[in-house]
């Protein structure tokens, strides 16, 4: 379902977080390569909206390091990067938690390639049911440097 030239993932929040407490793996070499322009990433605002306020909590923050100005002017950023997503349908009841339902309706409505996360086996069955393609991290950065 590539669009182009451009592979399109959506993150899990999982992923945007160790990317953000990790400058040297690979879901922060995904941030890079969307930077780049060699992936587009993809998110619907309550996706957004998840990702700013997991990235504010204090156990990321010491982490992290990154002062609230700083953080502000990352999330700026990646939103300048990110192909806004508008959920017009959404498949629920489809995963255990709720805020993975997030992430493969924006895979769904933004047409997304790859749904990237640390947690393959909840979002396995919906991914499957919906033929989408599911990588880790360091999976997916593999496949981009084949």
């Amino acid at each position: 379902m590539q669009h182009g030239k451009w592979m399109r993932i959506v993150l899990d929040t999982s992923v945007l977080v160790a990317a953000v407490r990790s400058r040297h793996g690979a879901s922060n070499f995904l941030l890079q390569k969307a930077a780049q322009g060699g992936v587009q990433l993809l998110a619907a605002p309550a996706l957004f909206l998840e990702y700013e306020e997991v990235l504010n909590r204090e156990e990321h923050s010491r982490i992290h390091g990154m002062s609230p100005q700083v953080l502000e002017r990352f999330l700026s950023g990646l939103a300048a990067i990110i192909e806004p997503v508008r959920v017009y349908y959404q498949w629920r009841p489809q995963m255990q938690d709720a805020d993975d339902e997030m992430v493969l309706e924006t895979a769904l409505n933004g047409q997304a390639d790859w749904i990237v996360t640390h947690n393959k086996r909840d979002f396995s069955v919906a991914v499957s049911r919906f033929q989408l393609q599911l990588a880790s991290p360091a999976e997916l950065v593999r496949r981009l440097e084949q």
